[in-house]
């Protein structure tokens, strides 16, 4: 019986080595024909992912045919003079070449001698890991794509880089000053607005990067799209009948059923308890991230809208970074320092403000009935799992196009604000007023409202699609016949 070994290269941030481990689990659990070897990779200067973290991300299930490899040589690697984010990620992978071209080395060594021993059937690389592409070639094995974003996300960047190929000068930061514009693309309904795109097709440094690394995805043997298709039927099928892109696999929803936040079982269970304490759908969730913060004067907005809005809460809060350091938001010692005088004792009845969240604990309780999110993608499959209907307000990256998509295509969430930039309106910040918080904020918590049950329609076929004869299921099925018969 044929085994392959397949090597896992995520990205070292939260948002995308969660969902790639979750798969790993998937494919392990799936086929007895597969084991997974995961490299762990930290940019540096950041602190995760670690060994022991990743393994507790793996939780009680058997996983004995997934191995974690450390690559402690990452932190040497020296990429400072890059000049933007996109680029310090180019470069940084480029230069890690060499490190992983010997761990891999290592672990074919390791196969020698060892019966029954799995043969290296490919990579499975993140979506912004592409310069790996190069080190399987050198194995003589394929590759393939983890996409962690969904099939819209997907389309929309494959059809931007289609138009650069066609039209070599090809400028999208034009669209700095035409935030009116709009695009058509194939598998959408509506023409996609500009002000919508992700930031790094509007800066002139960052654009042909960030194309590259699509381009790049069509030199590998498929896409694995953490989507499914009772939800992205149109932006799936035009991905199939697009040539120049290598097969298309939905296998989602994959999402992490268990906490990935660093809060104190005490601090969770303080929240529990507050939640156990609500009626049924009563309470909005109000969370933006691992890296989703506001500035004083949108804290106090937000405060005076949920106080009119009269809906119960639970905010997550946390203080903006300052210029110049990391930007991970720091925990408040003290809310009353940016919140409005006495709004802490007027609402202590009916709302709560904490720093880091439990998300998935609090999606999944009953007396959760919406979530205003920044619309990060394993934000937003998680909101759909637990069939909690969602406000949009996007902060950066792809997450405007997200909520759009939610709004606009899906008509699965209610519109905040989805054209959040700092680009446009003469680069300052948009502030959202209270009144318009506060409007959003009741007709999420409608009761009976087509949103609600939109969402628990798809949450159901979202889980269905992972069983047995689903469509995600099957689409899994493929792709692992599919890495055996491609096996050298």
């Amino acid at each position: 019986m044929k085994k392959g070994e397949l090597v896992f290269i995520p990205f070292p941030s939260v948002g995308h080595f969660v969902p790639i481990l979750e798969m790993a689990k998937h494919l392990v659990a799936g086929d007895h024909r597969l084991s997974i070897s995961i490299l762990i990779i930290k940019l540096p200067g950041l602190d995760l992912p670690t060994k022991s973290y990743m393994q507790s991300l793996l939780g009680s299930m058997p996983v004995e045919r997934i191995n974690l490899i450390e690559l402690s040589e990452a932190e040497n690697v020296d990429c400072t003079t890059s000049s933007s984010l996109i680029e310090y990620i180019t470069s940084f992978y480029e230069n890690l070449k060499p490190y992983v071209r010997s761990a891999v080395k290592n672990l074919i060594d390791s196969f020698s001698g060892q019966p029954d021993a799995p043969t290296l059937a490919g990579f499975v690389i993140d979506m912004l890991c592409t310069a790996m592409i190069d080190v399987a070639d050198e194995f003589g094995i394929p590759s393939y794509v983890f996409y962690a974003s969904g099939a819209g996300c997907l389309r929309f960047m494959a059809h931007l880089e289609s138009l650069t190929a066609t039209d070599q000068n090809k400028d999208f930061t034009k669209y700095n000053d035409e935030p009116d514009a709009e695009i058509v693309v194939p598998g959408f309904a509506n023409p996609v607005p500009a002000k919508v795109f992700p930031d790094v097709m509007l800066d002139k440094v960052d654009s042909p990067l960030i194309l590259g690394l699509y381009r790049d995805m069509m030199r590998t043997k498929g896409i694995l799209v953490n989507t499914f298709m009772e939800l992205e039927s149109t932006m799936i099928d035009s991905l199939a009948e697009d040539k120049l892109l290598p097969p298309i696999y939905p296998v989602g929803p994959i999402v992490n059923l268990n906490n990935t936040n660093p809060i104190p079982n005490h601090k969770e269970t303080n929240i529990v308890t507050w939640l156990d304490r609500q009626p049924p759908s009563s309470v909005v969730f109000l969370c933006f991230g691992s890296v989703g913060s506001f500035s004083g004067e949108q804290v106090k907005e937000i405060a005076v809208g949920l106080e009119r809005s009269g809906v119960r809460f639970l905010w997550s809060l946390r203080k903006q970074p300052q210029k110049d350091h990391p930007i991970i938001p720091e925990e408040y010692m003290d809310f009353n320092e940016v919140l409005p005088e006495g709004f802490l004792d007027r609402t202590a009845e009916i709302g709560k403000v904490i720093g880091w969240a439990p998300q998935v604990t609090v999606l999944a309780h009953s007396s959760v009935g919406g979530f205003v999110s920044h619309c990060g993608w394993n934000s937003t499959l998680e909101s759909l799992w637990f069939g909690v209907p969602m406000a949009t307000w996007s902060l950066y990256a792809e997450q405007r196009l997200n909520a759009f998509m939610l709004v606009k295509e899906f008509r699965l969430a209610v519109e905040i604000k989805f054209d959040y930039r700092r680009g446009f309106d003469e680069g300052t910040t948009v502030i959202v007023k209270a009144e318009e918080i506060a409007v959003r904020i009741r007709k999420l918590m409608e009761s009976n409202n087509d949103i609600r049950k939109r969402v628990k329609d798809i949450s159901e076929k979202g889980k269905k699609g992972l069983l047995e004869g689903g469509s995600s299921y099957s689409s899994l099925c493929s792709f692992v016949n599919v890495v055996i018969d491609n096996m050298p």
